[in-house]
């Protein structure tokens, strides 16, 4: 880690957290601001899949847009968008225009995201890309751990709130200036990778990346209104989806640390396997504090570790253009999952009951435990 580009890791790691911050925050913002009015678990799940949808609507475009106005010009403007996006929601409660704002919000959010890892991932020396990219992980999910617990803290404290989050944004302005914007390659996109000759190389990676897409969205969306369905009081079911987060925050850096000791297939799949044990406890626990708590600790942990480690992958994989289209086909892969997921597991809480949260989550984990097997008997590597 001797040969790092310190300044730029730490310009873009401040400004990659800021964005977790508002990113936190607006998104149960929106769901208990649709929840007060009425709104279903149904429609909330609706407006939380536009957002996906503009992550993949935009994912297609990253390296064109990268070629033209460069990888940090790239991001401020896209900083700007998720701002200008979020600020417009506190002057309309029309649905309709909220599904647009939040679908330029998640076309923001998936440039920033394509960028950041591809560009964490060229800045990581190989030996000890774990941690490096865990020390990215962990930034912008520490910051995106605070939004919960503000909407919380400030909930009918501030009348304009979405103003607020939309603000937080522009945090992220001065920290991408300070960057030397020597990111991810600027070769034109019909000079890159094709899709369909990286999408064979990464089956593990895309189903990580899909299914921490979907346990992040639901965490922060509907995990709050499944607490509150089950007793729990309005407050302390926004600070679950913060819990979550403390945990996934809190063992980034040790996950990363044993994939770069032990090899990162192996720590990979043990969090996978690890999620699976731990979600069946999920509906006997909400009723019990101090276990309720520390399964939100341990999921968010182990969780968050399967999509940081699925950016090391890309790393490892591939470098160039290659890993600036991986990282496309994570966000995209985000896109897809977190649109259709929310948008699948509100309707089923709405019909067949709120335990049909930890079953999507399982069902999807389990298949990323079975990707993680396959990999390793085709010897992908």
């Amino acid at each position: 880690m001797k040969h790092m580009p310190w300044r730029d890791f730490f310009a873009l790691v401040v400004s990659i957290g800021v964005v977790g911050l508002g990113l936190g925050a607006t998104m149960p913002l929106t769901a208990l601001t649709l929840h007060q009015r009425g709104v279903g678990t149904d429609i909330i799940g609706m407006i939380t899949a536009v957002s996906a949808l503009g992550i993949l609507a935009a994912s297609p475009f990253v390296s064109r847009w990268v070629g033209r106005f460069g990888a940090r010009a790239t991001m401020l403007g896209a900083v700007w968008v998720a701002s200008l996006a979020t600020i417009a929601m506190q002057f309309t409660d029309h649905l309709l225009a909220w599904s647009v704002l939040r679908f330029l919000f998640g076309g923001a959010m998936g440039v920033l995201f394509t960028i950041g890892e591809a560009w964490v991932n060229r800045l990581a020396p190989d030996n000890s890309r774990g941690r490096v990219v865990a020390m990215y992980t962990t930034s912008f999910t520490f910051f995106q751990l605070i939004g919960p617990a503000l909407v919380a803290l400030f909930n009918d404290k501030i009348s304009w709130s979405f103003a607020a989050c939309g603000l937080l944004f522009l945090l992220a302005v001065p920290g991408l200036m300070l960057i030397s914007n020597s990111g991810p390659a600027r070769e034109p996109e019909e000079h890159g990778v094709k899709w369909t000759l990286i999408l064979p190389r990464m089956p593990m990676i895309v189903l990580g990346a899909a299914f921490f897409a979907l346990f992040d969205t639901l965490a922060l969306s509907l995990l709050p209104l499944y607490a509150m369905e089950h007793g729990i009081s309005t407050d302390l079911a926004l600070l679950s989806a913060t819990v979550v987060l403390v945990g996934d925050t809190g063992l980034q850096f040790a996950l990363g640390w044993m994939a770069d000791r032990y090899g990162r297939a192996k720590v990979h799949a043990a969090c996978g396997v690890a999620v699976c044990l731990l979600l069946p406890l999920l509906p006997f626990a909400v009723g019990t504090p101090w276990l309720w708590w520390t399964l939100l600790l341990l999921l968010g942990a182990a969780a968050g570790g399967i999509y940081m480690l699925a950016l090391v992958a890309c790393g490892e994989r591939f470098t160039g253009l290659s890993l600036t289209s991986a990282s496309a086909i994570v966000n995209a892969t985000w896109g897809v999952t977190s649109g259709g997921g929310p948008l699948l597991t509100g309707v089923l809480m709405q019909s067949v009951g709120v335990n049909a949260l930890p079953a999507v989550m399982w069902v999807c984990c389990a298949i990323f435990v079975g990707s993680a097997v396959w990999e390793r008997r085709k010897g992908i590597v």
